[in-house]
């Protein structure tokens, strides 16, 4: 059996291919050859029989005059004659549109290169028709061939009725054999297998022989287009640089430029096995994802960019290094996990090789967890989700999102969310001087918070408004001369999805919205009611599909250097101080590699010079906060341990008032009780 490592083409991207515009353009070749073939006059023919005899007395000179030959055997076997007529009549073009139709459908990664490559064959043949018209051997004046198309008028060939207008000064150079070689290197490009190389190369050989043997071209024709097809390879390489497959989209390629600034951008999560159960080897782990690498097509993918000004593209890679991408550390207890996923946090990935590891964590007292990484170019939080739902076990599918706006509401939804981040203003109180440090150094801690009694503590309100309160009270108790610093309100990026139903798991699908948050240490339930006013934003997507349009659309216009510079000036602390995140997850026990998990916490990236990011995510019942700071600015560890004593705070506090309100509903009449709730 094959390794999947090695399996790229059948799950490479898939190029949008806008039919209408490859039939202007397939019209617009077929109108200039029209256009060409219009040119009928007398002097074209003695310009085109000259032509011919320079030729011909040129392969005479160089002893390549081999047509006289071939023509004279091919005379004697009538059979072959029409055989060889339909060759010459069908083959090149059935031959090249079945190659351009297998490459769209089954390596769609070399496709767009192929097609342009084919476009230049065919303008660069006719063009030379154009300047260069040559009368083939066999209606060339005082030529003694045998004309196998006027003595059999095969249906199809030239002189037939079919095609008895076609353009017959066109011997230099061969197309039937520009295309037919143009077809072996497409396929040579898609590495199809060895017997359908040879067959094409049968083909090429049938082609020559056929256009020699019935005098419709000279050997110099081949030899022409052989030159031209080799031109038209090199041109459209440079066009559709073959390193390889598909460009990093706008929205992806976004973080490549943000990472430039020494700041990791790595997405992925921790889990926690089961220890009552066999914990999982990394032999195992091997095998499971070599198991679905061909559902994980950027595992097997690395980033290349060849120049400043070139855009990033997704290169296959033949082999993949597990003893690099699969590995296994020793840590002390829980502590060093949260250490261990701090350090592998700071430290970018190399580029040679694909953008993801997995790191097994052995605590060294029979229990294990486990990191799994990409790089957040590959995908945002839940596209890592949806990732690493390919190996646990069993394979569900995550909500998809509610609203599915048309494409009408989706374009005036746009340009709302453009008329109102224009006026949203800056970030309060400007650039803080606490806020703005660029340390690359991480902290990491955990929390797992019940998602039931956070549900209940975020009544009257979204638990989003909750996770926002309890991180700024958190961090105010724990860090007074930051929260002073700030001027008591900071600004948060709250990713949103806006992920189209059915869309793949590689990519950025999410867009930030901005909003401004206390940052005091007061009552959560305070803090909560405040940010709730200026959070119905984020029910709102306007802003995020106005975010998402300039990611994906407005970007791609731009040429690289600019793009960088727009990525490392708005993703930072000069527009936002931390990033909170509320990601939704399975409802369900899972389990990998035959071992049930029963902790999971989302890791997410720093922006530059932001202190914190908090990325909450539900998972069978527990909401698990993993949160990620600038050690010279957060201390990790003390945030989240603050923010689970606010949670019981604010729960306590919530039934102790349903107790007293029970009390006074007891004490009396209806009207009473009505009055004082």
């Amino acid at each position: 059996m094959s390794d999947p490592s090695v399996e790229q083409s059948a799950t490479a991207p898939r190029p949008r291919v806008v039919v209408w515009q490859q039939v202007v353009l397939g019209l617009l070749v077929f109108g200039y050859y029209l256009l060409v073939d219009s040119l009928h006059s007398a002097g074209r023919r003695v310009a085109a029989d000259r032509h011919g005899r320079d030729i011909a007395h040129l392969e005479n000179v160089l002893h390549l005059d081999v047509e006289k030959w071939l023509n004279d055997w091919l005379s004697g076997h009538h059979t072959l004659m029409v055989v060889a007529n339909y060759e010459y009549a069908f083959t090149y073009i059935a031959s090249a549109i079945a190659t351009l139709v297998y490459l769209l459908w089954r390596h769609p990664e070399v496709w767009r290169r192929a097609r342009t490559s084919f476009v230049l064959v065919t303008v660069g043949g006719v063009t030379c028709f154009w300047l260069y018209p040559t009368t083939p051997p066999r209606m060339l004046p005082g030529n003694a061939f045998f004309d196998t198309v006027a003595n059999h008028h095969t249906w199809g060939s030239w002189g037939s009725p079919l095609v008895k207008g076609a353009n017959q000064l066109a011997a230099m150079p061969s197309l039937h054999m520009g295309w037919a070689l143009w077809v072996s290197v497409a396929l040579l490009w898609a590495g199809v297998p060895r017997w359908v190389q040879w067959l094409s190369a049968l083909h090429v050989t049938v082609t020559l022989v056929v256009i020699l043997a019935t005098a419709n071209h000279y050997l110099l024709d081949a030899v022409a287009a052989f030159v031209l097809v080799v031109l038209a390879d090199r041109v459209a390489l440079w066009i559709h640089p073959y390193w390889e497959g598909s460009i990093v989209p706008s929205a992806d390629a976004f973080f490549l430029h943000v990472e430039e600034t020494g700041h990791a951008q790595i997405v992925g999560g921790l889990v926690f096995w089961d220890r009552t159960q066999r914990q999982p080897t990394r032999e195992d782990l091997v095998e499971l994802v070599r198991s679905e690498l061909g559902s994980l097509p950027r595992f097997r993918q690395r980033v290349e960019q060849r120049g400043r000004w070139r855009r990033a593209r997704w290169v296959d890679v033949r082999d993949v290094d597990w003893g690099w991408h699969v590995v296994e550390w020793q840590v002390p207890g829980r502590r060093g996990v949260d250490e261990a996923v701090a350090r592998i946090e700071s430290e970018p990935f190399p580029r040679d090789r694909p953008l993801w590891r997995i790191v097994i964590l052995d605590m060294g007292d029979g229990s294990k967890a486990l990191l799994f990484l990409l790089h957040h170019t590959i995908a945002d939080g839940i596209g890592t989700v949806l990732q690493a739902m390919q190996i646990l076990r069993p394979k569900i599918s995550l909500p998809e999102p509610a609203y599915h706006p048309s494409g009408l509401q989706t374009a005036v939804a746009t340009a709302v969310g453009f008329a109102q981040l224009a006026t949203d203003g800056s970030k309060p109180g400007g650039k803080h001087a606490g806020l703005g440090v660029a340390g690359t150094g991480r902290d990491f801690a955990t929390g797992g918070l019940p998602l039931a009694e956070l549900k209940e503590a975020s009544r009257p309100h979204r638990v989003t408004d909750l996770v926002l309160a309890l991180t700024a009270g958190a961090v105010a108790d724990t860090h007074p001369a930051l929260a002073e610093s700030a001027g008591g309100r900071i600004r948060v990026a709250v990713p949103l999805m806006v992920r189209e139903p059915g869309a793949a798991a590689e990519g950025n699908a999410t867009a930030a919205v901005m909003v401004d948050v206390p940052l005091r240490p007061d009552d959560t339930g305070a803090l909560m009611d405040e940010i709730a006013a200026v959070t119905a934003r984020l029910r709102r997507p306007t802003r995020a599909l106005a975010s998402r349009w300039v990611m994906a659309h407005l970007l791609r216009i731009f040429p690289e250097p600019c793009a960088a510079w727009f990525a490392q000036t708005v993703y930072g602390h000069r527009f936002f101080d931390g990033i909170v995140s509320n990601m939704p997850g399975p409802t369900q026990q899972l389990s990998m590699a035959g071992s049930d998990l029963v902790e999971v916490y989302p890791i997410l990236p720093l922006a530059p010079g932001a202190p914190f990011v908090v990325g909450a995510l539900s998972w069978d019942g527990v909401l698990g906060v993993g949160l990620a700071t600038d050690p010279e600015l957060v201390d990790a560890r003390a945030v989240t341990a603050a923010m689970e004593r606010r949670l019981r705070e604010r729960l306590a506090r919530l039934r102790e008032d349903t107790d007293d309100l029970g009390d006074t509903e007891d004490a009396g009449p209806a009207e009473d009780r009505l009055t004082t709730s």
